[in-house]
């Protein structure tokens, strides 16, 4: 017991919210990349082509292939949290603009929206956010604008998804909340978000096992109804019921093989939920900038 008193100190400090982890984001992209059609797809790969960071996307993928950048693009806005061309408003001096992009800022409060007991938006723009990209990237606007918007809304669309991204305001999305996993011997003490973050693989996957294991969801999971966004935030507070484990551990609450169980099977849903909708709202949106004889 005492050697887990040692690590109290650790285990309560505040952990930031990421979001799934790569691999969720990239299997949400590939699986909305799967819904577009040929002008759709079109109309996505200019984007990516025409984004500063498309060299460093396609190191990453290995690929040309714009079905694996969107999934590099997917995880951008994580990317940035430490990258240093851009910095955090308000807490850190505006770094200098990025050729090619409208903005530096990490936005972090983007990733997630807490709701209060009204069942109201308390903390965190997520939801507004996901509205206005998709506003921005069905504009007229510049194309600097566009190509910065596109990996936004493939990121905060998988994000929106995840049950704690629309979390309590008491406990900052289960970032305050430590659990004991007994599966994990390198992390057997984390906070509850990062332990659903890190539910859909590792975050290195790419290539054909992305592919592969995109292809088993979409057989697993059967197509969502498009929904609202407002249906999308509902549906992943509603989840939260089910998002605590409640077995006790030697210190914490023990995250047990049911509960891994369950958990998974939320996750991986979620996930193709996601990605059905984000190629269904790719596809709406991009439809009015595509010429019409590519159609």
């Amino acid at each position: 017991m005492l050697r887990y008193l040692a690590l109290l100190p650790l285990l309560l400090a505040p952990a930031l919210a990421q979001a799934w982890n790569a691999a969720g984001h990239r299997l949400t992209a590939f699986i909305a990349w799967q819904q577009l059609s040929p002008a759709g797809r079109e109309a996505v790969a200019e984007l990516l082509a025409a984004h500063p960071d498309h060299p460093r996307w396609t190191t990453r993928a290995r690929s040309v292939d714009p079905a694996a950048l969107l999934a590099e693009a997917a995880t951008w806005p994580d990317d940035i949290r430490s990258d240093p061309r851009f910095h955090d408003e308000g807490s850190e001096t505006p770094t200098p603009p990025v050729p090619g992009l409208p903005d530096t800022r990490r936005h972090r409060r983007w990733h997630y929206v807490d709701l209060g007991p009204d069942g109201l938006p308390a903390a965190g723009e997520l939801d507004r956010r996901i509205g206005e990209l998709a506003r921005t990237l069905g504009s007229r606007g510049r194309p600097t604008e566009h190509a910065w918007a596109l990996p936004w809304l493939v990121h905060l669309v998988g994000d929106i998804h995840q049950p704690l991204h629309v979390g309590h305001a008491g406990d900052s999305g289960g970032n305050e909340v430590e659990i004991e996993d007994p599966f994990n011997p390198r992390k057997p003490f984390t906070s509850l978000h990062a332990w659903w973050d890190e539910l859909p693989g590792p975050p290195w996957l790419r290539g054909r096992r992305l592919e592969q294991r995109a292809s088993r969801l979409l057989a697993q999971y059967p197509p969502p109804v498009p929904g609202t966004i407002e249906t999308w935030r509902a549906e992943s507070h509603n989840l939260l019921a089910s998002a605590y484990p409640q077995r006790p551990g030697s210190l914490l609450p023990l995250a047990d093989e049911d509960f891994r169980r369950r958990s998974r099977d939320i996750a991986d849903r979620r996930i193709v939920e996601a990605g059905y909708r984000l190629g269904w709202l790719l596809e709406a949106t991009l439809a009015a900038r595509v010429p019409r004889e590519t159609k």
